[in-house]
């Protein structure tokens, strides 16, 4: 009883909203139109890109920024930036450049030509304000001479220069991978400078018998001033600019570059690049709604409803992004995606008001007519867009951890608020003047009046053919002549037959088990989307930096600093072996490694804490070979006494192709240890803050999602017309979603912030879809099941297929766009419209002819009113015996 009365009050209230709508249209289409128009030039005014990439895509709340901050308390992170090595995620400013020689080559025979871009580089001047910046006056400097601090593999270039100019095979400098000895005794680790290394076979030293590719990386200081950050970021753009020359003057040798703003710039390149494909799109759309919404009857025919459907979703969505920029949001790439989830819900809306207008009664005035569209399509439009808005709510809370996915959530929120009032308002204003336009019979497409079949008749075939307004179709006996519209004459006259044919049934349900098995598999492959080129446009030069950096750099994971943070008793033999237990496995570069062997090779005793650090300071740190150790080592003084605070060291793994997945690993291995082992330690690297519980804090957003939609239906079970609706409507959405997961998992789709809003997003899309066919076929009366799944396709089926094909055909630009965010936009929503369409006109039209709701207390009522409709006929003949003489 409770539900009857809750829906015929939503009834009546959107009937009470249609009447006041169509007796002020010019109210409803002036306020959102001038609304428009105030936020769309505050769009145009106050428009403004995020440039922090880090604050988007990485987890806003990890123990990795944690362990970044005490870190940095500890040893400087701008000072340890070369010793930090990380892949694309090196903080502060830097220019990078990869030389690769041709297949067959030695890169190493090439080092005159490499030292050679090496001095241009460092001569290269920027100018700002008048004065000439080099990069020695911007570059990081060691602390023990105030030098720039370079990659050791320059110094190893110029010993191979000198060696090759003195022409003395005796001289020539012996070349150890990964660890090499410098001239000046030094052991330094060139794992990630040098690339694509071929050992001279047997060799007990690991000497290099030639490689494929060197990498350089410039590094420069970071004193947080803004005058400091636009002159490094002038030299960033110069570096990048001189790459490109020199590669035009040294055929012989490939140039990569990559600087610090590389990432930033080439993920918000994917907007520039998508700018002409979303107008096309838009085209497309405006395209297929018109001549969905079109019927040769020229009356009845509604092709500017359907144009004008689409233009009040482009309008809102205007408003929207004017509301955003206005309250001081910032634009980024992954916000494209908006105005194609928009859409999709929009325009859904936009044609189910176009049906229900189609089903009303022609002989009612068209205020009616209106009233009772909206009575009849709202209030199932109000539920679908309340889940909407429940569901990316959930997404913008604080649960979720990743800033871009929250920042589209806020958006879309916002979106859907403004969708649903403009199409009870301006969309609304426009079904008035059309139905004004039908009543008074005036031609769809030329608004002018429709001549009389008399003068028709009079006319030539193709003045006919124009001005038809289908009198010739309308009889006594059909009172819906909408029913002449394409997509309703062919799901009625062809399609329903044909999908309840008993002997399609079982192909059907072969093809679902094939779909649930796919999906299943996929499910089980998901990889996370930590990799940060999946943003990135494909054609971009980060990308192909970081695709050759994959290929020839990566048998070495980015370097970890391992920093001991509270005093320990180095000297002890037990602290020893646990710190041989931790770095087992590991190449390390570590001051304590090479001090114990130190001590061996001068067979010195360093048992006690003042020998071990007497020794350390006055012996150790003082050899020129060792003296870039006391930045790894803080040392306090109590009195006469001097302690080791903290200290550190650096570990590399040796790691496959999959650099990055192979270092959360590591993460996961070592920071579990910091919590067992009596050495208190922490472990950090910058490519850390990006993929710290990446996994976790990307999938939350649509679990959590997930359960409040989940919970909604399910707490709606008995607020509902009827509560298997409900039912039917999780199943279907469950098959859907866990779908389009596996099969965009089988299509090399990672789990990014990109594809967990497509899935947010594909949750509300099957609701949108599914629900007004599951509650017409659960409210059904017809004899049969089939019968009743007939009558829900032909009632919602034609919205459907107009709305899912104008979405789909929408998509179809996005293919063009050289981008791997817009791949995988494309990817997610072409399986989300194909999964929904599936479901919609395949699956659920056969397994609802299985399954409950029954519908025999339906033919037992009906065969009740029947009988008891015979027995006062029979009556009344009795009664009256001279009626049936005269029938």
């Amino acid at each position: 009883m409770l539900r009857q009365v809750i829906h015929r009050g939503l009834q009546s209230f959107f009937y009470k909203l249609g009447l006041f709508v169509s007796r002020h249209p010019v109210f409803f289409l002036t306020v959102p139109a001038v609304l428009t128009i105030i936020f769309g030039f505050s769009l145009l005014n106050r428009f403004q890109p995020d440039t922090d990439l880090e604050s988007l895509v990485a987890p806003s709340h990890s123990l990795a920024k944690i362990e970044r901050s005490l870190a940095s308390s500890l040893f400087s992170l701008d000072q340890s930036k070369s010793q930090l090595y990380s892949d694309l995620h090196t903080p502060g400013r830097y220019g990078r450049v990869i030389l690769l020689s041709k297949p067959g080559g030695n890169i190493l025979h090439q080092a005159d030509v490499i030292l050679q871009i090496h001095r241009a580089v460092l001569e290269m001047k920027v100018n700002y304000k008048g004065y000439n910046y080099t990069f020695s006056h911007l570059c990081v400097l060691r602390n023990q001479d105030k030098k720039c601090v370079l990659d050791d593999i320059i110094s190893v270039l110029e010993d191979l220069r000198q060696a090759a100019l003195s022409n003395k095979t005796t001289a020539r400098v012996q070349v150890s991978y990964p660890n090499t000895k410098l001239k000046d005794g030094r052991s330094s680790f060139i794992g990630h400078q040098l690339g694509g290394v071929m050992e001279v076979p047997n060799s007990k030293d690991q000497r290099v018998k030639s490689a494929r590719a060197i990498q350089i990386t410039y590094y420069l200081q970071t004193y947080g001033s803004v005058t400091q950050d636009l002159i490094g970021e002038k030299w960033e753009s110069e570096f990048c600019k001189l790459m490109h020359k020199m590669q035009l003057d040294h055929q012989d040798l490939q140039l990569y570059s990559l600087a610090s703003f590389s990432l930033w710039k080439d993920f918000h390149q994917t907007s520039l690049l998508a700018r002409g494909k979303i107008l096309v799109s838009l085209m497309l759309i405006l395209l297929t709604a018109t001549l969905s919404s079109s019927m040769k009857d020229c009356l009845r025919s509604k092709p500017f409803l359907g144009l004008l459907g689409v233009l009040t979703i482009c309008i809102s969505s205007v408003t929207a992004a004017g509301i955003f920029f206005i309250t001081d949001g910032k634009y980024n790439s992954t916000l494209l995606g908006i105005p194609f989830f928009a859409m999709g819900h929009g325009t859904k809306g936009v044609f189910e008001l176009l049906s229900g207008w189609r089903r009303t009664r022609e002989n009612l005035p068209f205020k009616d007519r209106v009233a009772d569209a909206y009575s009849d399509v709202m209030v199932s439009y109000t539920m679908t867009s309340s889940l909407y808005f429940i569901a990316f709510g959930m997404g913008a809370s604080p649960f979720t951890n990743i800033e871009a996915v929250k920042v589209f959530c806020q958006n879309m929120c916002v979106s859907i608020l403004l969708n649903y009032f403009y199409i009870f308002s301006f969309f609304g204003s426009c079904l008035v003047f059309a139905g004004q336009l039908e009543q008074n019979r005036y031609h769809s497409i030329f608004c002018c009046k429709i001549p009389s079949a008399e003068y028709l008749d009079r006319k030539p075939v193709w003045f006919q053919t124009m001005m038809n307004d289908g009198h010739q179709h309308t009889s006594h006996h059909e009172t819906n002549p909408y029913q002449h519209h394409f997509i309703q004459h062919f799901l009625r006259e062809h399609y329903n037959e044909w999908i309840t044919n008993i002997y399609v049934k079982p192909f059907v349900v072969i093809l679902y088990l094939i779909y649930a098995s796919f999906s299943f598999m996929g499910c089980l492959q998901i990889n996370d989307g930590a990799n940060i080129i999946n943003l990135l446009a494909s054609e971009s030069p980060s990308v192909s930096y970081a695709l050759i950096q994959q290929k020839y750099f990566s048998n070495y994971s980015p370097v970890i600093g391992f920093y001991i943070y509270e005093p320990l008793e180095y000297w002890n033999g037990t602290v020893q072996e646990d710190l041989k237990t931790l770095s087992q496995g590991f190449n390390t570069v570590s001051w304590i490694e090479q001090y114990y062997q130190y001590l061996r090779v001068g067979n010195i005793s360093a048992t006690n804490k003042s020998d071990f650090i007497s020794i350390l300071q006055s012996s150790f740190l003082k050899k020129p070979e060792f003296q870039h150790f006391k930045n790894d080592i803080i040392f306090s003084k109590a009195g006469d006494e001097n302690n080791i605070i903290a200290s550190r060291l650096y570990l590399v793994a040796r790691t496959s192709e999959n650099t990055q997945r192979e270092a959360v690993q590591l993460l996961e291995k070592l920071r579990p240890l910091s919590l067992i082992q009596s050495i208190k330690f922490i472990v950090f690297n910058p490519t850390f803050v990006f993929m710290d519980h990446y996994g976790l804090s990307v999938t939350m957003p649509v679990l959590i999602s997930g359960f409040g939609i989940l919970l909604v239906l399910i707490l709606t079970f008995f607020l509902v017309i009827h509560p298997l609706g409900n039912f039917w409507l999780i199943l279907s959405v469950t098959s859907i979603e866990l779908g389009v997961l596996g099969l965009m998992t089988l299509w090399n789709v990672d789990m990014d912030c990109i594809s967990i809003l497509c899935l947010i997003y594909t949750l509300n899309f099957a609701i949108d879809h599914c629900a007004p066919l599951l509650y017409t076929f659960v409210l059904a009366t017809e004899h049969t099941r089939t019968q009743c799944i007939k009558n829900s396709l032909q009632e919602h089926g034609t919205a459907i297929l107009q709305n899912v094909s104008s979405f789909l055909i929408g998509l179809v630009p996005l293919l063009f766009v050289p981008s791997n965010l817009t791949f995988t936009l494309f990817k997610c929503l072409l399986l989300a419209g194909s999964c929904t369409l599936l479901h919609c006109f395949v699956i659920l039209p056969v397994f609802l002819t299985f399954f409950p709701p029954s519908k025999k207390h339906h033919k037992k009522k009906k065969r009740a009113k029947r009988k008891e409709r015979e027995e006062i006929e029979c009556i009344e003949i009795q009664e009256n015996p001279d009626h049936v003489t005269a029938v």
